[in-house]
């Protein structure tokens, strides 16, 4: 039996391991920041010209082929699509938008105001986004899902203006914008693709924010923008952890092949207490992977097996670690404290929240579900503070206002308060 899949790790090895993982950060993106700041830079000075010409040659555009898909092809790609990957999308479709609009802010959680001190009044206004850019990957798997997951949590957030970008869009991908309205639909991808929609030319208007995952030009392009255009976040390689003591081998290593064959770089870790379901998960995760090179390879690379001591242990481990996906028994969930998405019991698989259970996919990566979570309707709007001070309130707060104000130094700031209170 081959070992170099899913090694089984205890002891100092697997301590170095999690060590590791738990400082590890965003993908390096040195390599490929020189090629992209290139590109980048020649779409913000040069527009469409630059663009065409990336899309030409990267992207696989024919010569005069719009950069806009015209709405009669995605009327047409949906038309063309069969009824059962029709239904599909329609069932994934529902489930994601009912799921964004029971995140969505709304009563007295979305726009609320309150007497802080007698007189001041505080509050909350929520405002959608003008416009968003999704962007949609389609090197080595086009993916429809991710268009299904990013522009409906921006269409129940009240975005106006979405657009779709995606190189040499499948079919699939195009039937899944026409069901959804999508009206603008630009067939360019990578960093030329991320700097169009953050700068704008004369084809691809600009966007508010650009969300959706991509590869490491991608990445790259959307980190070199974002101080001019907001993003989500930077989106690496696929992870996913499972914690079990007693599941059925095939499910655990058929969900371990199924995130791997994302990517080569996928993080992949099973944590177990038992070690005879250790060996037999390996087992499992080797025969699967025999007809999946990818899976193969990224399992040999970043798969792990680690063996501890309690359930308690493990859940801790995967803290650490963060991990884009966990998957564990659901009485476990109470001590989960930083995972991007959580799958709860064996009949859970990850490939669920990939697809159909409604949740985003679009998930934080390399540590960063420490601090965040998945995409979401959030993402799209914006929380304006709201404050109203009346004759009362000003003298209630003036003479602190005052105090703060010379405190900095800010002679002016003080005296906004002093006017007012001569006219209280």
């Amino acid at each position: 039996m081959r070992n170099d899949v899913m090694r089984i790790l205890e002891g100092p090895a697997q301590a170095r391991l999690v060590t590791a993982l738990a400082g590890r950060g965003a993908t390096d993106l040195r390599e490929v920041e020189p090629v992209v700041r290139r590109i980048v830079n020649d779409v913000r000075r040069n527009g469409d010209r630059a663009v065409r010409r990336y899309a030409t040659s990267l992207d696989g555009l024919s010569k005069g082929e719009p950069l806009r898909v015209p709405e009669a092809e995605l009327q047409e790609a949906w038309g063309q699509t069969n009824p059962e990957l029709q239904e599909a999308i329609k069932q994934a479709a529902s489930n994601i938008r009912r799921y964004a609009e029971w995140q969505a802010p709304k009563g007295k959680d979305k726009e609320w105001q309150h007497e802080i001190q007698p007189g001041v009044l505080v509050g909350q206004l929520v405002r959608p986004l003008e416009s968003a850019g999704c962007y949609v990957p389609g090197g080595r798997y086009p993916l429809p899902s991710t268009l299904l997951m990013t522009v409906i949590p921006a269409q129940v957030a009240g975005v106006r203006q979405i657009r779709v970008a995606s190189p040499h869009p499948a079919q699939a991908t195009l039937a899944a914008a026409a069901f959804l309205g999508v009206r603008e639909f630009y067939r360019v991808g990578g960093a030329q693709a991320i700097a169009a929609l953050a700068y704008g030319t004369e084809e691809i208007p600009r966007v508010d924010k650009i969300v959706g995952p991509g590869n490491r030009y991608v990445t790259a392009a959307k980190k070199l923008v974002a101080f001019d255009c907001a993003i989500e976040f930077l989106a690496g390689p696929t992870e996913a952890v499972i914690i079990s003591a007693d599941g059925d081998p095939a499910c655990i290593a058929s969900d371990l092949v199924a995130q791997a064959e994302h990517d080569p770089d996928a993080l992949c870790i099973f944590i177990t207490t038992a070690r005879p379901l250790a060996t037999r998960v390996q087992k499992e995760v080797q025969k699967r992977t025999r007809a999946n090179p990818i899976a193969a390879q990224s399992l040999s690379r970043r798969g792990a097996i680690l063996l501890v001591a309690s359930l308690d242990e493990a859940v801790g481990t995967a803290n650490r670690i963060a991990p884009e996906h966990l998957t564990l028994p659901a009485v476990l969930a109470p001590a989960v404290q930083h995972a991007g998405s959580v799958f709860l019991d064996e009949f859970t698989p990850q490939a669920a929240g990939d697809y159909i259970s409604g949740p985003n996919h679009v998930l934080p990566t390399g540590g960063m579900a420490r601090v965040r979570g998945g995409l979401s309707v959030l993402d799209f709007v914006r929380v304006i503070a709201c404050q109203q001070v009346s004759r009362e309130g000003i003298r209630q707060i003036a003479p602190s206002g005052i105090t703060l104000a010379n405190a900095e130094g800010l002679k002016g700031h003080a005296e906004a308060f002093r006017v007012r209170c001569s006219h209280a």
